[in-house]
């Protein structure tokens, strides 16, 4: 597209899209939806992505993988906090720690999380599904087919992170503990300690 007023379109309709949107969206379907190519519906996007950041408004664009979803600018979270909290209850330290299991190790099932926790984590697993905070994200091709589960856009959302390339590094003693192998030897991907 050549047209900047047909890209400013595009950028308006896929903010109104996105906003009603009930569920992140895939690039294919954003593109279906505005009936141009993928490379234009990603161009889009990208512009939308920086105006919405450049106008310092209460609102960015989120991407994961190639899902995309509008989300609350962290610059206005503190002053939202007391609203979400009446939302959402308290994750507990148990379910945290899971969840951050979940977050550096994804994808990955609940025994990696139970050896790295040295306790069952049925519950909290299940806390956190039903939170919508970690999901089903496909099965481990081993015997049994193990569930792998990995973190969601909620997650993102509640922790103030576009992305997972934003989560902080691990101390050595935790990166060590994390970066265990999987019991069939898969290697974790984990970020750099720093």
């Amino acid at each position: 597209m050549t047209d900047a007023a047909t890209v400013s379109d595009l950028e308006a309709f896929y903010e109104a899209l996105l906003f009603v949107a009930e569920r992140p969206l895939a690039l294919a379907e954003l593109a279906e939806q505005a009936s141009v190519p993928r490379a234009q519906a990603e161009g889009a996007l990208a512009a939308l992505e920086a105006d919405l950041q450049d106008a310092g408004r209460g609102l960015r664009l989120q991407r994961l993988g190639d899902e995309y979803q509008l989300v609350t600018a962290p610059e206005v979270g503190e002053r939202l906090a007391g609203y979400a909290a009446r939302e959402v209850a308290r994750v507990t330290p148990a379910a945290l720690e899971a969840l951050a299991i979940i977050a550096y190790r994804q994808p990955c099932t609940r025994a990696e999380v139970e050896r790295v926790r040295g306790v069952d984590s049925d519950y909290v697993i299940r806390s956190l599904l039903h939170r919508r905070l970690v999901a089903e994200v496909g099965r481990r091709d081993t015997p049994g087919r193990p569930i792998l589960y990995g973190t969601t856009f909620t997650f993102l959302e509640r922790f103030g992170l576009t992305s997972l390339d934003e989560l902080p590094a691990l101390s050595s003693n935790a990166a060590g503990l994390v970066a265990a192998t999987s019991q069939d030897g898969e290697a974790i991907r984990i970020p750099d300690a720093g």
